[in-house]
């Protein structure tokens, strides 16, 4: 078989953060195959515009509506599960046929992203290739101005989706914090940072590594609406010479 899937992880926004790997295999791409809500361009493809071939095929995997189901409810998952089965027998039908499909991915691909619902669907029937990138929090503590962690301080990666309990628990329990997925949830993630007593250490920084980036205290940011990538930290205190 010649024909094979590659994800190619972009790092966190800024095209000169993208690795060498990375950058060959977007300007060489004959098929990019990447995912968008419906009527948007999409974070990915609008990281490469103006790197791709100019006869390229572009594929559109488009979400289902799901804005109006509750993240917990069933219903959900099927959706987005139904979805990734669809585009995913689609891309293998074409990579059965010799071709080659090159899926662009903000920061790393194996890093709560999309791709990894494709690989886990193609990686038994059709070669996979997988290119790391630079991740988002690690723009973000770098933005941020100091390390994330020092000595044997542990962190945790912790989704603000989690109920708020959970949130405190885990807030309090560990030495250094990225929160993600904060969107709707900023409210409760500073309620379980005050729990956790840790607020005002934390730091809110948007859209890391791009043209937007805004870092500032979280204290500073009462009432703020913050854009879908944005990430709350907390850095560590360990042991340091």
């Amino acid at each position: 078989m010649t024909g094979r899937l590659i994800g190619v992880g972009l790092g966190p926004g800024d095209p000169e953060l993208m690795s060498v790997r990375a950058d060959r295999l977007v300007r060489r791409a004959a098929t990019v195959a990447y995912f968008r809500k419906a009527g948007r361009a999409g974070r990915a493809r609008t990281l490469i515009d103006g790197l791709l071939r100019d006869d390229v095929e572009e594929i559109a995997m488009e979400y289902p509506i799901t804005t109006e189901i509750a993240v917990e409810d069933p219903a959900y998952n099927a959706a987005l599960s139904a979805f990734y089965e669809e585009v995913a027998a689609d891309l293998r039908a074409r990579i059965e046929d010799g071709e080659e499909i090159m899926v662009p991915c903000e920061g790393d691909p194996f890093f709560y992203g999309s791709f990894m619902h494709l690989y886990t669907r193609l990686k038994d029937h059709v070669p996979v290739d997988v290119v790391p990138g630079i991740t988002g929090m690690s723009a973000a503590w770098t933005a941020s101005g100091a390390p994330i962690t020092w000595g044997d301080d542990v962190l945790s990666v912790v989704m603000a989706t989690l109920p708020e309990d959970a949130l405190a628990r885990t807030f309090a329990e560990t030495d250094a914090l990225v929160v993600m997925k904060i969107g709707r949830n900023m409210d409760k993630v500073r309620r379980a940072l005050r729990q956790a007593g840790k607020f005002d250490r934390a730091w809110l920084v948007e859209c890391a590594a791009m043209a937007e980036q805004c870092v500032m205290p979280l204290a500073e940011a009462e009432g703020r609406r913050v854009p879908y990538f944005s990430i709350v930290l907390v850095h560590g205190q360990g042991r340091r010479p």
